[in-house]
Formats: structure tokens, C-alpha cells, sequence
């Protein structure tokens, strides 16, 4: 082999090296990255949360208004379940919108036009009435029947849900929340550990105990 053969190959054997150490590295970071990370991390659109922000447990849903299974969690378990840690101080509970059709964007759209303070009022009413305007022959006039009962006009209920801001808030929040893993509704973060469906109070005893 001659010398210049020779400093070939040597200079070969580093690049090989140097290209092995890069991809170990970059396979490292990947490997020890936190799925989670910006969990926590407020929505564009800010957090609709309930409880204390030092509660020892944080738990975030994404649901979707139109969800028969997070209707249900709403009005068989919620309110149990925000009474006995919610309202205590043991539970910080966040509420994120994962819209999966055009009705749970309409929705979510009258949530977020209302202020703050009434934002889980929407939420509960159309929750409550789920069955009733998610099934209406005409959906649309459904939803505003019971907005009309919240406050809204023809002309404010509108102007809410063209509102394009909003929409695209919205949008964003479910591409955040389909990089934390969610696929399907309801899913919870329970300080960080993932579960998903309905709920039951007992269920989330089995969770919440232990970290408290």
C-alpha cells in the first residue's frame, strides 16, 4: 500500500469515527428527550384550570366536547371527583380542547369567547346537553339554543365561531397534544402518567392516592 493509500484509509477510519460519535449522540439525545416536556406549558389560548397552582398532583385532560366518553366523565364523575380533590386543594386540573369535529369546534369556540370566569360554565352546560344537541336534526341551531341560555346573541355567537384566531389556537393545542401522544378522548395526564377513557372516581382514587 502506499503512503498516500495509506493516509486514505486513515483519514477514512476518522471520518467513520467521528460519523459514529455523531449519530451515538444525536441517538442519546433522542433516547433520553422527555416525551412531556411543555406539558405543563400553557395553551396559546392560556390554561383553563381549577385547583391550586402547589396541588401535589396536576392533571390535564384533553377531551373533545362531541366525546360521548368525556360527556360521560363530566356528568357521572366530575364533580365528585372535583369535590374530593379538586376543591380540597390536592388536585390541580387543567382542561384542554382536542376538537374531533366540526360540532366540538363550534363548542369550544363559544367556550373560549366567553370570559374566563364562565369558561367551564359553557363547558358543563354542553356537556350536560350533549345527547340532545349533538343528536338535533339541525346541529347548529342546537348549539345556539343553549347558548342563547349563556349569554350569547345571534350576532355574538356569529362573530365567535368565525372568529379565526381562536380556530387556529384551537388547531394548534390538538397538534400539541398529538405530540404528547393523544389519539383518542378523553386522555389524561396524571402528573405525567397517561390514561385514557372514562373515568371512574375509583380509577382515579387508584391514581391520585398514591401521589398525594
Amino acid at each position: 500500500m502506499t503512503p498516500q493509500n495509506r493516509r486514505h484509509v486513515v483519514i477514512g477510519a476518522v471520518v467513520l469515527v467521528i460519523v459514529a460519535a455523531v449519530a451515538i449522540y444525536f441517538f442519546s439525545q433522542r433516547q433520553d428527550a422527555d416525551p412531556l416536556a411543555g406539558l405543563y406549558d400553557p395553551p396559546e389560548l392560556g390554561e383553563r384550570v381549577l385547583g391550586p397552582a402547589d396541588a401535589p398532583v396536576t392533571i390535564v385532560e384533553y377531551a373533545s366536547m362531541s366525546c360521548p366518553h368525556c360527556g360521560a366523565f363530566h356528568r357521572e364523575t366530575f364533580d365528585a371527583f372535583k369535590e374530593k380533590y379538586v376543591d380540597s386543594g390536592q388536585v390541580r386540573f387543567m382542561f384542554r380542547e382536542f376538537p374531533l369535529n366540526s360540532p366540538a369546534y363550534v363548542v369550544a369556540l363559544l367556550a373560549r369567547c366567553s370570559p374566563e370566569e364562565r369558561y367551564f360554565t359553557v363547558v358543563d352546560a354542553y356537556f350536560d346537553h350533549q345527547e340532545r344537541w349533538m343528536t338535533a336534526e339541525d346541529t347548529k341551531v342546537a348549539i345556539f339554543d343553549i347558548a342563547k341560555q349563556l349569554g350569547f346573541t345571534q350576532q355574538s355567537f356569529d362573530e365567535c365561531i368565525s372568529n379565526q384566531a381562536i380556530f387556529t389556537g384551537l388547531e394548534n393545542e390538538m397538534k400539541r397534544g398529538a405530540a404528547f401522544g393523544v389519539q383518542a378522548t378523553p386522555t389524561f395526564f396524571i402528573n405525567g402518567k397517561k390514561a385514557q377513557g372514562a373515568l371512574s372516581l375509583e380509577d382515579l382514587d387508584k391514581e391520585i392516592e398514591p401521589l398525594l
